[in-house]
């Protein structure tokens, strides 16, 4: 299924998407930023410090998706082992980022298996491996797809080519429908575009694209970074959301390239249609995105 770049989302629409959710999930943003929060059918939500970590909870399953910082990753393990008497079965990256996998040396190393994309190892051995922090690597990886039956959960993965890095997975917990996005959403907030890492705002698009048609209005998905005033769990209206900053960051670059503007130029110029995407009414974390897409699409045509 097609749609188009240049719709933009309304807010009235994304209040109506955002009323399909159950009451808890809209209650999100007022809840503590260190509870274990419950999504649906033993799947949750941990946040404290970096991207979000998801988990799995079940009789026969206990699964946690990404792993902040060691700190943060213990306490997590903690309230995991509180839930569950099971050893981790799998702990998935979503993608290598520190702030996603350098908790990998608390969760990695009390779970069976680490999961991910099989850039991502690669990519963080790259950045990450002449870190002082302890690295732990994904032992199972794969190319495009990856699914595992766990208990009375199926979890699959999906590797759909680049986007806010080169190895960025959409991960299904599928019996739940819910769906951890990584990066790949940074929801109602500017991004990172991570050039050295692989990111290709094009193709993110597509990326984007390929998720919304892949699940339904009744997928509750889980996102690795909020706007605080949005939170991190929303619907598949979100990614579609995402879709077009990222065409808009595209077409605000583009149109001042064709019209001889500076990166300062045109990063100056702001993004109109996304002041939800302002943390606190700042501008600097767009206007960085329209630098970083500058970058990207001035060394395309080099």
């Amino acid at each position: 299924m097609s749609h188009s770049r240049r719709q933009f989302l309304s807010r009235s629409a994304m209040v109506a998407a955002l009323a399909v959710l159950p009451a808890p999930f809209k209650a999100l943003a007022a809840r503590s930023r260190f509870n274990f929060t419950p999504v649906r059918r033993g799947v949750g939500i941990f946040e404290a410090r970096g991207g979000t970590i998801g988990w799995l909870v079940r009789d026969k399953a206990l699964v946690a998706v990404d792993s902040q910082f060691p700190e943060s990753a213990q306490a997590c393990l903690d309230g995991l082992t509180e839930k569950s008497g099971r050893r981790m079965d799998l702990l998935i990256n979503s993608h290598h980022h520190g702030d996603h996998t350098a908790g990998n040396s608390v969760l990695g190393a009390n779970a069976r298996h680490i999961v991910a994309q099989s850039n991502v190892p690669v990519l963080q051995k790259r950045f990450y491996g002449k870190s002082e922090r302890e690295q732990k690597y994904a032992d199972i990886t794969f190319e495009e797809t990856w699914t595992q039956d766990l208990g009375d959960e199926t979890i699959s993965l999906n590797y759909f080519g680049p986007g806010h890095t080169g190895g960025d997975s959409v991960i299904h917990f599928q019996n739940a429908d819910v769906a951890h996005m990584g990066d790949l959403v940074f929801n109602h907030r500017h991004a990172y575009i991570d050039l050295p890492a692989g990111c290709d705002t094009r193709n993110w698009m597509t990326v984007l694209e390929r998720t919304y048609d892949m699940f339904t209005d009744n997928t509750v998905f889980i996102f690795g970074h909020g706007n605080p005033t949005h939170g991190i769990l929303g619907t598949r209206d979100d990614v579609l959301v995402m879709r077009d900053y990222l065409g808009a960051l595209r077409k605000a670059v583009s149109d001042g390239i064709r019209d001889g503007k500076s990166s300062a130029d045109i990063a100056a110029l702001g993004l109109e249609g996304f002041e939800s995407h302002r943390i606190d009414g700042s501008t600097k974390g767009i206007e960085g995105n329209l630098m970083a897409v500058y970058e990207e699409l001035t060394e395309a045509v080099e």
